[in-house]
């Protein structure tokens, strides 16, 4: 058994859920009304400018104004200065944040009215409108593309030394000076004419965005990134991947048509899925997310965790609940604190849960 991705499509909403050898390790929603903002890209105009916070608030045209720290504002930087974490480029659908030390305070940088081209990092939650940064990145099958940043990174998740170093040649010889680029994982293997469509392909994508920087007046969006669907395809899709079932017709094909022009090799995993029972149900995958929906999630050995989620911070706490163990209450605490401390970690990831994560377990000796 290896890894399988199954997309379900309907009119309010698309899910996406990623199984290794038929566990649920990751799940993805985009709803009609509530829509996945990370990675648009629009052109904004300052609001004001905090200098107690070393931070300001954007205008692009959202109901709420977006937050930028003063460390995403992007200011000259040095060749080759290393500004992104590598390890991180194909854990999802969510791409790496440049960020990095700025000299000057931000009233120095921006002022009111001031327009600039900023890219959503993190969508609004609560009464918080977005975060965004300046430092923006296009991704590709193979390459993000990074046109603040000049760096040439290769993902840590590429083990062998010898394809790091031949990706990396690659780059510096297609590379277009002045822009940076992250190899992502599912470029070990390729060739260099794979490589250099992508950069081609994204030069030109960064061309209309700046065509569009140019032409509208802020606050306007400049880009959308695909569709949840299809940045699953391009970011999750890879060799390792046995099937892919998508449950809409009309879906399906799109993919197919996807498929066959960018990943010909992988087009016969592509499924459709036409059965009664919903995809989801036939594989086990709607239990895990009702489970995930729960504030209680129940333990094996009768003990139980509780997720709560503010603003601020998640908290996680641990309870025994019917775990009373067969011998002493020592035992009992720490084979509970164990089995919790696995659930919690799978929950973590299945419900994306990031930012403060405080973890209440149970006191011991």
């Amino acid at each position: 058994m290896g890894r399988d991705i199954a997309i379900n499509v309907t009119r309010e909403e698309t899910r996406v859920a990623v199984l290794d050898n038929n566990q649920v390790t990751e799940v993805y929603v985009d709803r009609a009304k509530h829509k996945d903002f990370v990675g648009n890209v629009y052109k904004g105009k300052v609001m004001k400018v905090l200098p107690g916070m070393q931070a300001t608030f954007i205008d692009i045209g959202m109901d709420k104004s977006a937050f930028m720290h003063v460390s995403d504002l992007a200011v000259d930087t040095e060749p080759g200065e290393t500004l992104v974490d590598t390890d991180d480029d194909d854990k999802g659908p969510d791409m790496p944040r440049p960020r990095r030390q700025v000299s000057k305070p931000i009233e120095a940088l921006l002022q009111e009215g001031q327009e600039l081209m900023v890219q959503i990092s993190k969508g609004p939650i609560g009464t918080k409108g977005p975060r965004v940064t300046t430092y923006v990145s296009l991704p590709g099958r193979y390459l993000v593309f990074m046109p603040n940043v000049e760096h040439i990174g290769v993902s840590r998740r590429i083990p062998k030394d010898e394809e790091r170093a031949r990706l990396k040649e690659i780059m510096k010889r297609i590379r277009h000076p002045g822009h940076g680029y992250i190899v992502r994982t599912v470029s070990e293997g390729v060739k260099e004419e794979e490589l250099r469509s992508d950069v081609e392909f994204l030069t030109v994508l960064w061309q209309e965005v700046m065509k569009k920087r140019d032409q509208l007046a802020a606050p306007n969006l400049l880009h959308t990134d695909l569709s949840l669907a299809f940045r699953v395809v391009r970011d999750l899709f890879t060799t390792k991947v046995e099937r892919l079932w998508v449950d809409s017709r009309e879906e399906y094909e799109a993919i197919k048509d996807f498929v066959r022009r960018f990943l010909p090799e992988q087009a016969s995993r592509v499924h459709y899925y036409d059965k009664e029972e919903s995809l989801f149900d036939h594989l086990g995958i709607e239990m895990e997310i009702s489970r995930a929906i729960n504030r209680k999630v129940w333990l094996k050995s009768g003990g139980h965790i509780v997720v709560d989620h503010t603003e601020a911070m998640s908290v996680i706490d641990v309870n025994t609940g019917r775990f009373v163990g067969k011998k002493d209450q020592e035992e009992t605490i720490l084979k509970n604190n164990l089995e919790a401390a696995k659930e919690i970690a799978y929950q973590i990831k299945l419900r994306g849960i990031g930012g403060i994560i405080i973890i209440d377990f149970i006191d011991m000796e």
